[in-house]
């Protein structure tokens, strides 16, 4: 069987535990084939973001347009976008892709704290939630993008994601534009090594969706995903770090 091909447009994680690395490891993991587009090397590990280098948008594109015309693409995940410039060149370029669905994890500051977005970046993100099937943030992010009014806005779905919330229960909830489908409540998994969980549910649902899951499905299993390699984190590193890998997972979900 053909494998979903899974296009991820995204930073690299030095340290290995966010990112194109992750996502990587989740596509591959839940059965799909990954391909990437770079938009932004980082100098990571558990403790932050030290230092961070854009890839020019050109090469970005360069990189979309070479896996694209050859490979092909089944569902596409967009992470770390890089500048605004990026963000703009993406979105035109995706929207050019008939029938593909897009999940769109609106990056803005890493696990550690480290900020990975600036003021017009974020504002480009506007052009990417326009042509997203679903765009994946967190509570901050959603209070930075405008609320749960941009699945109105964008006539897109919103996936609110309660990590950041307070409480021994997260609730994760799914917003159409007729308002909220679907909500999943959850006992919190105490850890401090979280790097990567929101790199991970995206492509995870991305992945879902690259293969014909619907999109409640999709997310149903993505966050299984997460909670498992949640609770197989293996405890590297002095801060935050990367969660596990559960291999065989795909085989039983």
């Amino acid at each position: 069987m053909t494998p979903a091909r899974i296009l991820i447009i995204a930073g690299s994680d030095s340290g290995g535990g966010a990112g194109i690395q992750a996502d990587i490891r989740t596509v591959t993991l839940l059965g799909g084939h990954a391909m990437t587009a770079i938009t932004a090397i980082t100098a990571q590990n558990t403790l932050g973001v030290q230092a961070a280098h854009p890839v020019p948008a050109e090469m970005v594109i360069r990189q979309m347009d070479s896996v694209i015309s050859d490979i092909g693409v089944d569902a596409v995940k967009i992470g770390m976008i890089g500048s605004a410039g990026t963000a703009a060149a993406v979105a035109e370029r995706l929207a050019l892709l008939e029938g593909v669905p897009i999940v769109f994890d609106p990056v803005m500051v890493a696990t550690s704290g480290s900020s990975l977005a600036d003021a017009a970046t974020i504002a480009a993100f506007e052009k990417l939630m326009a042509i997203a099937t679903l765009v994946t943030p967190n509570i901050p992010e959603l209070e930075a993008l405008g609320g749960e009014e941009i699945a109105i806005r964008f006539a897109t779905h919103v996936l609110a994601k309660g990590g950041h919330g307070e409480g021994p229960m997260l609730t994760d909830r799914l917003i159409g534009p007729q308002g909220v489908r679907k909500a999943w409540s959850n006992a919190r998994i105490h850890t401090p090594h979280t790097h990567g969980t929101g790199c991970t549910l995206a492509s995870a649902i991305a992945t879902g969706l690259g293969q014909g899951r619907d999109l409640i499905d999709s997310i149903e299993r993505g966050r299984k995903y997460v909670r498992e390699a949640l609770a197989l984190a293996p405890g590297l590193g002095q801060g935050h770090g990367p969660m596990g890998a559960p291999f065989g997972f795909h085989q039983h979900a």
